[in-house]
Parts: C-alpha cells; sequence; structure tokens
C-alpha cells in the first residue's frame, strides 16, 4: 500500500543504489495526492485457512496545501502451515507495527519529509533453524530531502539519511535439545546512512548524476549456553558457556559514483557508469577459533571499481538494447565473520572468512521487445563472468564446535573462487485476446558453473515458467495461474547441495468492488494441495517427516476486505 512502484534493473547495469553485484530492486514510495485536501484513510483484513492466519491494517492520513501526516498499523497473527502432505511445519509468529510520516512542501519544488517506523515481532518460529525468535525488536528513522527545476543546469538534489536498529533474540526452549542445553542469543544490529544525489541538465539531451552514499554495518551479540547434560548424563550443576557469535565486528561502506544518460536522438539512448567503494571493515572482540584459523585479525580495507554502459535502440514497434556491467560487491557481515554458528541454509556450522577478497561480476545481456496489435514479446540472454565468487565448502580440519556428536562433523567455511560463470535466458508473452481479456506467460533459465572446481554452482533456480490468464472489468476480476518449476540435477557437491524435483501448482483468485469505497478478494492457492518444495529451500532437521525439507504450503484459501474512507 505504501509502495509507488518497483523498479527493476536485471544486472549490474546501474552505479547509481550502492555496491551491486547482480541485480536492483528499487522500491519506490508513494507521495500523499493532493488532489482532494483533508483526511482520508483506509482499513483492511485479511484470513488464510491454512495456518488460521489473521492481518489487519489501518491507514489515516492528512493532508493540506504544504503538510501532510500519514499514520499506518498493522497486525499480524499466523500459524504453523500444513504443507501437501498434512504435515506441519513450524513457521508461526505474530507481528504489530506502526509508522509515522510527515512531510512538508515549503515550495512547490521541495519535499521534505521524516518518517518512524517500529516492529515488534513476537513467537517466531523459524522452520529452518535449530532455534526460534521469542521476540524481533526493531526501529527505523529516515530523512528524506529534495529539490527540483533549481536552474536550467541543475535538475534536481535528493539527501536521504537513515538509521536502524534491531533487537533479536533466538532459543531453543521450544526444541529437543532444550533437555541437554539450554541456549540463548542475542544479536544487536545497528545500520545507519544515507545519500546524496545531484541531477544535472547540461543540454536537454543530457541528464547526468553525481553522487555519494554510505552504509554503516555494526553487530554484537552472544550465546549463553547453560549445559544440563553431557554424553547422556544429567550434569549435578549445569555449565555456563559464553559463545561469540558476531565477536563485536562492524563493516563500513562510502562509495562515489556518476552516471550518464544521453539521448542521441528521441530512438536511441546511452547509459554508462562508473562507482567507486571505500571499505572498511574490523573485528573488536575475535573468538579463539577464529584466531586459531586465521591468526591476527587485522583492521581490512578495501577500494573497489564498479562500472556500466548500455546502448537502447526503439524502432516503430520494437526496442532493442546490448548493455555491459561490471559490479564488485563486498564480502558480507556473515561471510566474513560469523562463527560456528548455523545461519539457516543447511544444518552445518558455518565460519566466516575476515581475507575475503571482494566478488566481481561482469554481465554482457542483450535483451530485445515487440509489439504487435495485441501481442508484446519480450526476451532477454546474458552471460556473466565472476572472479572471487565467494561461497561455502566443508572444511574436515574444522571441526564442529557445538554438540559435536551431530552431523555434519565439519564446518562449512566462507571461500573465493577464482572462475565462476553463468549464462541465461528470460522470454516473456503478453496476449490482449479482449479488452478485459489477458493472457501472459514468462519463463526463465540459468546455467551457473565452478569453473576451478569443475562443477554447477550451488543454490541456482531451475526453469521456471509461469501461464497467467485474466478476466477484468470496472468493479470485478479473476485470475488463473501456473507455476512450473522443472527439477535441479545440476548440484554442487562440494556445497553439499541435494537435487530437487520438478512440480506445478494451480491458483485461483477474484475480487470484487461493490461500491467505490469496498473491495473484497478470495482466493485458493496451490489448488490440488500438491507437496513441494524449492530447490533454495534447505532446513535443519526440524521436520523429520520431511527429511530436513522445508515444504511450502499445501491448499490455502484466502479473502481479503479493505475500506476506504
Amino acid at each position: 500500500e505504501e509502495i509507488e512502484k518497483i523498479e527493476l534493473v536485471k544486472g549490474p547495469f546501474t552505479v547509481r543504489f550502492g555496491q551491486n553485484f547482480g541485480g536492483i530492486i528499487n522500491l519506490v514510495s508513494k507521495e500523499p495526492s493532493r488532489d482532494k485536501l483533508g483526511v482520508k484513510g483506509s482499513i483492511e483484513t485479511g484470513y488464510e485457512t491454512n495456518g488460521s492466519n489473521v492481518t489487519t491494517r489501518g491507514a489515516l492520513q492528512y493532508v493540506t496545501a504544504k503538510t501532510d501526516v500519514l499514520l499506518n498499523a498493522s497486525y499480524r497473527a499466523y500459524g504453523d502451515y500444513k504443507d501437501g502432505n498434512d504435515v506441519t511445519v513450524p513457521a508461526s509468529f505474530t507481528t504489530t507495527d506502526y509508522s509515522v510520516k510527515l512531510g512538508y512542501n515549503p515550495r512547490k519544488n521541495q519535499r521534505f519529509k521524516v518518517s518512524f517506523r517500529q516492529s515488534f515481532g513476537r513467537d517466531i518460529d523459524h522452520a529452518g533453524l535449530p532455534m526460534d525468535s521469542p521476540y524481533d525488536d526493531s526501529y527505523l528513522v529516515g530523512i528524506d530531502y529534495k529539490i527540483n527545476t533549481i536552474s536550467d543546469f541543475v535538475h534536481s538534489v535528493t539527501i536521504k539519511g537513515f538509521y536502524a536498529n534491531v533487537d533479536h533474540l533466538m532459543t531453543n526452549t521450544n526444541r529437543p535439545s532444550f533437555t541437554a542445553v539450554d541456549a540463548k542469543t542475542n544479536v544487536f544490529s545497528t545500520t545507519s546512512g544515507g545519500k546524496i544525489e545531484f541531477a544535472f541538465t547540461p543540454n536537454e539531451n543530457t541528464m547526468w548524476f553525481v553522487g555519494a552514499d554510505a552504509n554503516f554495518i555494526q553487530r554484537s551479540g552472544d550465546r549463553i549456553r547453560k549445559i544440563k547434560m553431557m554424553n547422556g548424563t544429567m550434569l549435578p550443576t549445569p555449565m555456563i558457556k559464553i559463545d561469540k557469535v558476531w565477536q563485536d565486528s562492524d563493516l563500513n561502506l562510502v562509495g562515489l559514483f556518476t552516471e550518464l544518460k544521453y539521448m542521441f536522438s528521441n530512438r536511441t539512448i546511452l547509459t554508462t557508469g562508473i562507482r567507486t567503494d571505500f571499505v572498511n571493515t574490523s573485528i573488536l572482540d575475535p573468538t579463539i577459533q577464529m584466531t586459531n584459523l586465521y591468526g591476527t585479525i587485522d583492521t581490512k580495507n578495501e577500494t573497489n571499481f564498479s562500472g556500466n554502459i548500455a546502448i537502447k535502440h526503439k524502432f516503430n514497434s520494437s526496442q532493442i538494447q546490448l548493455a555491459f556491467g561490471s559490479g564488485t560487491r563486498t564480502a558480507s557481515m556473515p561471510e566474513r565473520y560469523i562463527n560456528h554458528f548455523s545461519i539457516g541454509t543447511d544444518p552445518y556450522e558455518y565460519m566466516g572468512n575476515p581475507n575475503l577478497k571482494p566478488e566481481t561480476n561482469n554481465q554482457l545481456e542483450f535483451s530485445y521487445q515487440k509489439k504487435f496489435k495485441k501481442v508484446t514479446l519480450g526476451t532477454s540472454v546474458f552471460y556473466s563472468f565472476i572472479s572471487n565468487y565467494i561461497t561455502a565448502v566443508e572444511n574436515t580440519n574444522v571441526p564442529r564446535l557445538y554438540m559435536p556428536m551431530l552431523q555434519p562433523h565439519f564446518v562449512k567455511q566462507f571461500v573465493n573462487v577464482d572462475k565462476a560463470t553463468q549464462v541465461g535466458f528470460e522470454f516473456d508473452v503478453n496476449y490482449s485476446a479482449t479488452d478485459y481479456l489477458e493472457f501472459s506467460g514468462n519463463m526463465a533459465y540459468t546455467q551457473a558453473d565452478n569453473v576451478d572446481f569443475n562443477e554447477p554452482l550451488p543454490q541456482i533456480m531451475p526453469l521456471t515458467t509461469n501461464i497467467a490468464a485474466k478476466y477484468e472489468k470496472n468493479n470485478y476480476w479473476i485470475k488463473l495461474n501456473t507455476h512450473m518449476v522443472a527439477a535441479q540435477d545440476r548440484i554442487s557437491t562440494t556445497f553439499k547441495e541435494v537435487a530437487s524435483k520438478a512440480y506445478t501448482t494451480f491458483d485461483v483468485s477474484a475480487g470484487v468492488k461493490p461500491t467505490d469505497k469496498i473491495t473484497l478478494g478470495a482466493a485458493v492457492l496451490n489448488i490440488f494441495d500438491k507437496a513441494y518444495f524449492n530447490h533454495l529451500n534447505f532446513s535443519y532437521k526440524n521436520s523429520d517427516l520431511n527429511s530436513g525439507r522445508i515444504f511450502e504450503t499445501g491448499r490455502n484459501i484466502t479473502f481479503y476486505a479493505k475500506y476506504r474512507f
């Protein structure tokens, strides 16, 4: 409800939104409409049968000629769901959140906004982890300012700043392991940063962006274990152990960028940009496990470079684009500093690697779109060469630290791979049969290879296809959707990946607007109660009936209602 549009850049073809290794998803927030001043708002609610899930939301907005206030609040209570095998998957949680946005327009070409949001998660069950979350509390403060049309040369100036804080607790209170060990893990995370961007118009054919952005991340938190049993024998006095998970680490990034859009004509547009990222990262309280493995861990500094160039040409009814981008991504906080901790990918304990090199994706893409009277076709193909690709492999020289009798006995360690490649395509079609009836479909496939290890890269989605039909009039609509996913047998043996099976699901949804103020909707998802799991879903052995896999939701009937005023 708060999103105006979603902008998608499919590869490292822009430098304006932080370090970019692959695609960029930019969520553009709605600005209040001033067509009608005063108070307006909405209330809505929804219910899902699989899990007895309830969601509610309310919004209230007050708009004057220069100021606006938006209040949002929502509550969700979700239960454990059942998959297509009628097996219960632990996934329950409740969340309560609210946000306040204050806007002020000093002049028609200026906009100033302050945002504040708090979210409170409670009793969160994690299907893919050995622990659950009694609470997850967070807040976010943001400040935005933009001024447009300053002069013929200066088109706009945009300034953004934010600060976010997360207080997160994990425990094993409701797990079988609680009999032997009472474990609690706190995570305290802060993220702050901002952006300033100037947009210049040297002439009517050129838009030139120049700016800087920053992102500062800090994490701390320990796991406290009260060991009640060892080797099957209850201890007369429990032992207390404190395990360092994040070791008081931080990751700071500051980037400088410039991007140019030049129109050779109304049909041909050139986009090109360059970016430099300055990275500083350190660990203040390293564990003995990390120092035994890596020795003294010094503060790391990196200077990374990215760039892109693309040419787009429009014909009368079609469009082609050729783009090349080189995007560099520094290693993330878990990849650098996680310490003997399961991160939800599989049952392994993971070890970070403070010596990881940044990975670089050099990607070439060709796309084509053609419009006919009633049909629109689009396709793109890409090739990607990746250097210093970051992945994880089992290290048989580093044994499991916690509960060493369990499988697997060794950890996975993050490492760099010198050479990796990806090649793939996307295809989409849209057919407007009538003014009200529309058919659409899309297909995507990626083949990725680890050249150094002579095997596929892990965690790559198989061939995926969607086919949909929609009939829509002013006050009602109905939509049918088919989701088809092929089997994935191109798996990484070093990552200990397992092949997945093909599946197809069917959904139907419908809605009606009895008045301009009321919207009602319903859907049946996974109509035939298919039992399936996504290839990217691994699980800690939390559901033995599913052999460690996280199966998706079985048949689910949903209802939705909204009232605007």
